[in-house]
C-alpha cells in the first residue's frame, strides 16, 4: 500500500478513507452496543452464550482487518476477507435470535447500531476491493498462479506508528470493554455461597 501526498491521487484518497475513515468508524458502534448490552443487563438474560457470540463476531472482523493490514492483497486474502464478513453476516443473525429468545430487550436503538456494525464491513471490503481490482478480477478468471494462493507479508508495510495505534485502539475501545462483558457473565452464573451456619450456644 502506499500513501501519496497528492490530493489528486485517487488511489491514495481512497486508502487514506479506508485506514483513517471505516476503519476508525467501526470502535464507535462497538462500544455503543457494549453499552446497551450492559444497559440490559445481559448477564441476567442471555449471558454468558450471547457474551460469547460477540467475542465470535470479533474475530470474524478481527481476522480480516489484520489481514488486510499485515498482508497483501491476492484473491487467496480477498477470499479469507469475504468468507469471515460472511459468517459474520451469519453469527449476527443468531446473536440477535439468541438476545430475543432469552428475554433480553433488543430496543430499537440497539438494531440501528447493529446497522452500521453489519455494513462497515462489507464497505470496507468493496473498497478494499476497489483499490486491488486487479486481484479480484485475477479471483473471477480463476488465478492458478502460485502466488495467488499464498498469503506474504506486505512488502511496502503500513507505518509501524499506525499499526501501533490500530492494535492499541482494538486493546482499548473493543477487547477490553467486551471483556470485561464476559467477566460480567460469567461471575452472574456462580451459584451464591450459602449462608453461615448459625453458632451453636
Amino acid at each position: 500500500m502506499r500513501l501519496s501526498g497528492r490530493p489528486t491521487d485517487v488511489e491514495s484518497a481512497t486508502l487514506r478513507y479506508l485506514l483513517f475513515g471505516l476503519l476508525p468508524a467501526w470502535f464507535a458502534p462497538g462500544i455503543l452496543d457494549w453499552l446497551q448490552h450492559r444497559r440490559t443487563r445481559i448477564e441476567h438474560t442471555s449471558g454468558t452464550r450471547e457474551s460469547l457470540i460477540h467475542a465470535l463476531m470479533m474475530a470474524e472482523v478481527g481476522g480480516p482487518i489484520a489481514l488486510a493490514l499485515l498482508c497483501e492483497i491476492n484473491p487467496l486474502a480477498l477470499v479469507i476477507i469475504a468468507s469471515a464478513i460472511a459468517a459474520h453476516e451469519a453469527t449476527a443473525l443468531w446473536d440477535v435470535r439468541t438476545a430475543q429468545d432469552s428475554g433480553r430487550t433488543v430496543t430499537p436503538w440497539e438494531q440501528h447500531v447493529h446497522s452500521f456494525l453489519e455494513s462497515l464491513p462489507f464497505m470496507a471490503t468493496g473498497t478494499l476491493a476497489c483499490l486491488h481490482w486487479e486481484q479480484l478480477r485475477a479471483l473471477a478468471g480463476g488465478a492458478t498462479q502460485g502466488n495467488a494462493w499464498r498469503l506474504r507479508f506486505k512488502r511496502r508495510r503500513l507505518p509501524t506508528g499506525y499499526l501501533a495505534a490500530v492494535g492499541g485502539a482494538i486493546a482499548g475501545l473493543i477487547a477490553l470493554p467486551y471483556g470485561e462483558e464476559l467477566y460480567r457473565c460469567l461471575r452472574s452464573r456462580r451459584p451464591a455461597a450459602p449462608p453461615d451456619a448459625p453458632a451453636l450456644a
